[in-house]
């Protein structure tokens, strides 16, 4: 079984923060999520960290048996430019030990962090220059018009996020659907509240960003579990019925899994 809670924050910088523990489980779907994440995680003994990737699709991973796992999911327009979340997508950096009570990032050392004040270590991160935020694509994300052209709004969202605006929606959508989904609203409701053309179109969109059929969602039926399905609202970059390519409750989820 595995178990997570999750909050959101009053940083601008953090999309949300969340805990987990995993035992009796050894894989688990990964959904499709667009935002990038830091993991701290327990492994037998080792106690290790990664930054992982936005992911452009559902695939399954696997559990560490007995695990403990805390993450800190940053909001769109947030990155690292010591670490360009484009050649982090569908990916993550090589696991790395904690020696100590800190952990390694760019070329400084700094504390763990925890669920409760997960703000305190991203403020120093910020303070330090590692993370920075494009308020333009949080901006635009949020349903703002902006005052740039098109060209620079997709530019500029790519380099903070590794994806394009038309990905961050189609993936918002899906996992909106998911839930709506889970919650017993009708399949045909949803196709036609979330703008998708017809049945099969819904069906591929969740079979490509969550790994289950509409039927499977409805009814529950899931031969692993399915990492963290947080509200698109809560910063998924969804603001409503999308069309073709362009423009958190819990659920069961494994460590270091969003």
């Amino acid at each position: 079984m595995i178990r997570i809670e999750h909050r959101r924050s009053d940083s601008p910088f953090i999309a949300q923060v969340w805990r987990a523990h995993a035992s009796g489980v050894e894989t688990m779907t990964s959904v499709a999520n667009s935002t990038w994440e830091l993991v701290v995680w327990t492994e037998g003994e080792q106690l290790l960290t990664t930054v992982r990737g936005p992911e452009t699709r559902a695939s399954t991973a696997p559990v560490p048996h007995d695990s403990s796992s805390l993450g800190i999911l940053f909001a769109h327009g947030v990155h690292m430019p010591h670490l360009p979340v484009t050649g982090l997508v569908d990916a993550e950096t090589p696991p790395r030990p904690v020696r100590g009570s800190g952990f390694r990032l760019r070329d400084g050392s700094y504390p763990l962090p925890t669920y409760e004040a997960a703000e305190q270590l991203v403020d120093r991160l910020v303070a330090d220059g590692v993370l920075v935020r494009d308020s333009l694509v949080a901006d635009v994300l949020d349903g703002l018009a902006p005052t740039v052209s098109p060209r620079t709004v997709q530019r500029r969202v790519h380099a903070t996020t590794g994806l394009t605006l038309g990905t961050i929606r189609q993936i918002a959508r899906a996992r909106e659907a998911a839930l709506r989904l889970g919650d017993g609203e009708p399949i045909l409701e949803v196709v036609h509240d979330l703008g998708f053309y017809d049945q099969s179109h819904l069906s591929r969109a969740l079979s490509r960003f969550i790994g289950r059929t509409a039927t499977q969602l409805a009814r529950g039926r899931h031969a692993q579990p399915l990492s963290l399905l947080y509200s698109p609202r809560e910063g998924a970059g969804f603001a409503g019925p999308v069309t073709g390519a362009a423009p958190r409750r819990t659920m069961e989820t494994p460590p270091g899994q969003g």
